[in-house]
């Protein structure tokens, strides 16, 4: 019987250690959605995959759909967007970003829009000096209303019309507020 193989695009969002070298690995990609891989014998110090496969990374991976799951076949390493921050703030951003989706999306769905969204704002955290609390705040909501958590028409025009966020207009208190009340709000409907 031979298995299918997929090529795609993903983010790390976790993982998990398994028997005594195995690890599963939670991948948001971008044709499938969010989906458990197992790779193994990962952890062995001899493994190729390893430096590919830490948390926070984005990878291109082939991955087969068996009978009892996903199974990781090779994996390329495109950066780590952790380890390319170069402060405090910049970490803590891309942190807030793959917590986000780690609890908020459920199943193998896929959403190349929110994929795209989600590698453009992790680019932006990474580069120029941004207002940190409002910036974050509005990544969250956009990718709450992505998933359908926010209705889209409560949302601030600066963060709801644009492929990425604009970081020109992202400088007014007023929308720091309202945009913590929509993230609460999402989190109560969420149920989590």
């Amino acid at each position: 019987m031979s298995y299918v193989t997929y090529t795609t695009e993903a983010l790390v969002c976790g993982s998990f250690d398994q028997n005594t070298a195995d690890k599963s690995f939670l991948l948001f990609t971008r044709d499938a959605g969010m989906l458990f891989a197992t790779a193994r014998s990962v952890r062995e110090e001899r493994s190729l995959q390893r430096p590919a496969l830490q948390d926070f990374s984005r990878i291109r991976v082939s991955l087969i759909k068996g009978k009892t799951g996903w199974r990781v076949g090779s994996v390329e390493a495109l950066q780590n967007d952790f380890s390319l921050a170069t402060d405090r703030q910049m970490r803590s951003s891309v942190v807030l970003i793959y917590r986000t989706l780690r609890r908020f999306i459920r199943g193998e769905e896929a959403s190349p829009e929110l994929f795209a969204f989600v590698v453009a704002a992790l680019d932006v955290s990474l580069g120029v000096p941004i207002e940190r609390q409002l910036f974050d705040s509005a990544v969250q909501v956009r990718i709450l209303a992505l998933l359908g958590y926010v209705d889209k028409q409560e949302m601030p025009s600066a963060v709801g019309n644009a492929e990425v966020i604009d970081l020109a207009l992202l400088h007014d208190l007023a929308l720091t507020v309202s945009l913590t009340e929509l993230i609460a709000k999402a989190t109560e409907n969420s149920h989590l």
